[in-house]
């Protein structure tokens, strides 16, 4: 089976080739999927730059989320059936014509979805509503900051909050030509990162803040981030786009004075540890998709040999939306 392979860390595609490998045959608790389609992240760029915590060893094969049918199940695998369509979050190795999972991570596909839809639900739509529900605390009427707006994470975040009872929506956005694409899909307000970005975000804020800050930018944006945060709003980190060395966290005293929260959250580390409740809202977001109340923005490549090309869009901060490549019928 053919499989993205990456073969040492780099900041280019050059480490980055299609391998000829052996299919995986499932143990007990996993099952083999013949993929139809693989969400193509950032987080398959920050592994390839070598960011710590991404990339458990090299060679490394990248791809997190996976449609498909099941091909084999494991001796005690008893809620799924060779054939059916499922989606799944993969851990790695997910961008393959055929990929093992366990059986935890494997969520079947109504009917009505699309399977390129479904290819971008285990990580990006699924982070997106736990995002916004349990890191936020999100509730109707709540203002919402999102840093990197104009991507997949950003659109999704854009669906889903007229769909969880309504709200404001703030995006930036790393380049000027993204502003109007965000506007588009669904933001009150968006700002190019900056200049006085802290006080173009509170004048969108009639001086108010915002509620919730969505932040996958590490620490970079972290004193704008406390400084448009209103009284009782919460910031979530969830990533570290650029790379950078993290900043420490502001001191216990400045965050009890401004009756703010700031947490961290990861959807990879939650399908490891708890994937109950990841599952659990992926099933939720597949309900919505099948009742026709979300939608995305999705750019399909026809092969796995475009893939590193669509890696180095999202490195340069090029990409817009999601992407996924389409591998098998």
């Amino acid at each position: 089976m053919e499989t993205l392979i990456m073969t040492e860390p780099s900041p280019g595609a050059d480490r980055t080739e299609i391998r000829e490998m052996e299919e995986p045959r499932p143990g007990p608790g996993e099952v083999t999927i013949d993929v139809a389609y693989a969400g193509i992240n950032f987080l398959d760029v920050m592994a390839r730059r070598g960011d710590a915590g991404y990339a458990d060893a090299w060679p490394y094969a990248p791809g997190l989320e996976v449609s498909g049918t099941v091909r084999e199940i494991g001796p005690d695998v008893t809620e799924l059936a060779v054939g059916q369509r499922v989606a799944a979050f993969t851990g790695g190795g997910g961008l393959a014509e055929v990929v093992l999972v366990r059986a935890g991570h494997v969520v079947p596909v109504p009917d009505q979805v699309a399977s390129h839809i479904a290819a971008a639900a285990p990580l990006m739509l699924t982070a997106a509503l736990l995002l916004l529900e349990d890191a936020g605390g999100f509730r109707p009427g709540k203002t919402v900051l999102v840093h990197s707006a104009g991507g997949g994470m950003g659109n999704a975040i854009a669906q889903l909050v007229p769909l969880l009872g309504g709200g404001s929506l703030i995006g930036t956005v790393g380049r000027p030509n993204k502003v109007d694409s965000v506007l588009k899909s669904g933001y009150d307000a968006a700002f190019a990162r900056g200049g006085d970005l802290a006080e173009a975000i509170l004048a969108a804020t009639y001086g108010a803040g915002v509620d919730i800050v969505l932040d996958p930018l590490g620490t970079a944006l972290l004193e704008t981030d406390l400084a448009v945060t209103a009284p009782g709003g919460r910031i979530a980190l969830f990533g570290n786009a650029g790379g950078d060395q993290q900043a420490p966290l502001p001191p216990a005293g400045r965050l009890i004075g401004g009756n703010l929260s700031i947490g961290g959250f990861s959807i990879r580390r939650l399908w490891a540890t708890a994937p109950h409740r990841v599952s659990a809202s992926l099933s939720r977001v597949f309900d919505l998709i099948a009742n026709g109340r979300l939608d995305l923005l999705i750019t399909e490549v026809g092969s796995l040999a475009d893939v590193p090309a669509v890696h180095q869009l999202l490195a340069e901060g090029r990409g817009e939306g999601k992407y996924v490549v389409h591998l098998q019928n």
